[in-house]
């Protein structure tokens, strides 16, 4: 059973695969903050991914790693196989972060991730459906949602930095 109620347990138990194969194992994870960025190679947000690099890069010492969801929900601007999308990350952007199995965030197919992310509310009160790529929410070391922020959103905001930080605290 999913649920989008914060106080069901951590999202770090939900099942899902890899970008190259076998589980992500989120489990992992616990004890850390996790920044969950829905991404996409092709979008005019697509640069965030070098910000998202930075983040990793800056607190990933201190507990903290940004972990990618590749969707192609928004115009189709992530058409890529795994492999490509690995090596454009890599190449372009010099992605080292975690990758997740490309999935729905929205509608029927929505993935049990993200049926536990959409009803927690940003800071100008949105919930439900994902808006877009590069929606990010952040979970704290207990494995519950911390924060959302909207796709404009830059990683390296003064927003989402006070917010990773607060959770690494």
């Amino acid at each position: 059973m999913t649920t989008t109620d914060n106080t069901a347990g951590s999202v770090l138990d939900v099942e899902i695969g890899a970008l190259q194969g076998g589980p992500a194992q989120l489990s992992q994870y616990a004890g850390k903050a996790v920044l969950v960025v829905n991404v996409a190679s092709k979008c005019g947000l697509t640069p965030q991914y070098a910000g998202l690099e930075r983040l990793q890069e800056r607190y990933a010492p201190l507990g903290f790693t940004v972990l990618g969801v590749p969707c192609n929900q928004f115009l189709g601007q992530e058409p890529g196989s795994a492999e490509e999308i690995v090596e454009f990350c890599s190449a372009t952007y010099g992605v080292t972060f975690p990758m997740t199995e490309k999935i729905e965030v929205n509608g029927e197919g929505r993935h049990p991730l993200y049926d536990r992310l959409v009803g927690f509310a940003d800071a100008e009160g949105h919930s439900g459906d994902i808006r877009w790529n590069f929606e990010k929410f952040l979970i704290g070391k207990d494995g519950r949602i911390a924060a959302r922020f909207s796709p404009q959103t830059e990683p390296e905001s003064a927003d989402v930095l006070a917010a990773v930080e607060k959770t690494l605290a």
